[in-house]
This record gives structure tokens, sequence and C-alpha cells, in this order.
């Protein structure tokens, strides 16, 4: 998929999970009030954070679509991955503002504070988000993959992430609504329970990020098939000093390979070219490749005697 594509593909997903969170936070907002249910409230500040990420996915993206210049000479790709550190800490400060409501509440209950009872509304709605946000994060995470984008990836799943607190939300408020007086807690204990989901992803997105940022490795996997394909190729007799890391949503891929010392400049130069292409045509025709040629060893031996 050619740049200008991939753009367009991030936008219109990202735009389509902007306009379900500002409808999301406005019917919980309403719902929670109106229907005296704490869970609902933290579930929309949750769906408010969803919509933020967005405005900071459709930022970035558009940041890391820039050309290289004289100024970063590798492209602004890295934009893409801060992207997701920002939505990972986003995403670690909901689950801390959901669980500190939580503990409260119930520390209140436990202490003879009396507990609102949430009303059908605020359960009826939850199960409205849940539907809505689980197929945001369907089509987001698919269009993700299919872009390569770990920030559309990642913002997929901060749409999961408001469904797992919709699911927890609509437990709580069933279960303060159908057993009585005695059991409301439940209400803000499912925020605190859902909390621990959103940290979990928070914390993985937060790895994933600082990994690319400190400039890591792909996987041993992606490697071993890098070597397949420039060894795939008539000429090239071995590679080493293979060196990878992603930058934002395209790989750079620097080699050392061993050729026949007898070659030409020219010969050499258009085997380089070959391997070039081969590693485009599988990982995306923004990948950066550098190579630097080799005469093998035995040659060199020749040529020295």
């Amino acid at each position: 998929m050619d740049s200008p594509s991939r753009t367009r593909l991030i936008y219109r997903v990202t735009l389509a999970g902007s306009a379900v969170n500002v409808a999301l936070v406005i019917l919980k907002f309403i719902a929670g009030v109106a229907g005296r249910s704490s869970a609902m409230v933290a579930d929309a500040v949750h769906s408010l954070s969803d919509f933020a990420t967005d405005v900071v996915v459709l930022l970035f993206v558009r940041i890391s679509r820039r050309p290289q210049d004289a100024a970063y000479d590798y492209g602004y790709g890295k934009y893409e991955t801060i992207a997701t550190l920002i939505i990972g800490l986003a995403l670690m400060a909901v689950a801390a503002g959901i669980a500190y409501s939580g503990v409260t509440a119930i520390y209140g209950a436990l202490h003879g504070a009396q507990l609102d009872a949430p009303s059908a509304l605020a359960f009826w709605m939850a199960i409205i988000s849940i539907a809505a946000k689980e197929v945001c994060y369907r089509f987001t995470a698919a269009a993700g993959r299919k872009v390569g984008s770990q920030a559309v990836v990642a913002n997929a799943w901060h749409h999961r992430s408001d469904a797992l607190s919709s699911i927890g939300t609509a437990i709580g408020i069933g279960g303060a609504i159908m057993l009585g007086p005695r059991w409301r807690l439940l209400d803000p204990a499912a925020a605190v329970v859902v909390s621990v989901f959103i940290l979990k992803v928070a914390v993985q997105l937060l790895r994933e990020s600082f990994g690319e940022l400190a400039e890591k490795s792909l996987p041993a996997e992606v490697e071993h098939e890098i070597v397949t394909i420039t060894e795939g190729v008539d000429g090239i007799s071995g590679i080493h000093n293979l060196r990878t890391r992603r930058i934002g949503g395209y790989l750079a891929i620097e080699m050392h390979v061993r050729v026949d010392g007898s070659m030409t400049l020219t010969e050499a130069h258009d085997l380089s070219s070959l391997v070039e292409r081969r590693l485009k045509e599988r990982y995306g025709a923004e990948t950066y490749v550098s190579i630097h040629v080799e005469p093998l060893k035995e040659n060199r031996d020749k040529t020295a005697q």
C-alpha cells in the first residue's frame, strides 16, 4: 500500500472512531448522572480519553508522513511511535483514575456511606457501549494491521479497553439493580476490576513503544525471513552484520553481503539493488535498506596472491 492510501485509511478509521466516541461521551455522561451510576460516569471519562487519543493519532500520523529532510534523515516515522507512547500513558492515567474513584466509593460504602442505586438507563447504555466499541475495535485493528501502524493498533486496543470497561460497568450496574441495596458497591467494584484490564493493555503498549524508541531489533522470525530473502538472490553468497529496527510504520534494514570478488562494480551494484527491491516488495516501498557489499574471502585471498 502506498503512503497516500495508507494515510487515507488511517484517517478514515480514526475519524469514524472519533464520531462514535463523541456520541458515547455525551450519552454516557447523561446516563451516568441521570442513572446515578459512578461506574457509568467513569466509563464516560474513559470514552473521553478515547476521543483524546483519536486526536493524538490524527496529529502524529500526519507528522509521520512527512518526507525525510535535512533535519530528519530517516524521516518522521518515529512520531507514530510517540503517538503509541502517549496512548499508553493516557490509558494508564485512565486506569488509575477509574481505580481511585471505585476504591474511594467502596471504602465509603464499607464505612456506612449510602451509595445511590443505579437505574436501568445506565445499564442499557453500558450494553450499547459494549456493542459500539467492539465494532470500533475490530475495524480499527484490521486497518492498523493492514497498514502496519502500531499507533492505529494501539488506538484499537483503546476502543476494546472501553468495551471491557463497559462490560464491567454493565455487570456492576446489573448486580446493583437486581440484588438490592446491600450490593450497590458492585457498581464501583466493577470499575476497579475493569481498571486492571485497562492497565494491562497500557503496560503492553508502553513496552512496545519504548522498545521502538530504544532501537529494539525486529523479531527473530522477521530477521530470519530477511536472511532467507537475501540469500535467495543468485549471486549472494552470505550475509552478516544484519541490523534491523522499526521506524514508525516502516522497517529499517542494514546488512553486509558477500559476493564473488571478480564481479565488476556495476554488477555488484545491480545485485544489491535487486536485493533491495526484493525486500521492499515484501515489507513495503518505504522500507529503508542499506547494503554493504564485500568480496568473498577466498576471492580476496586469491587477488592478494
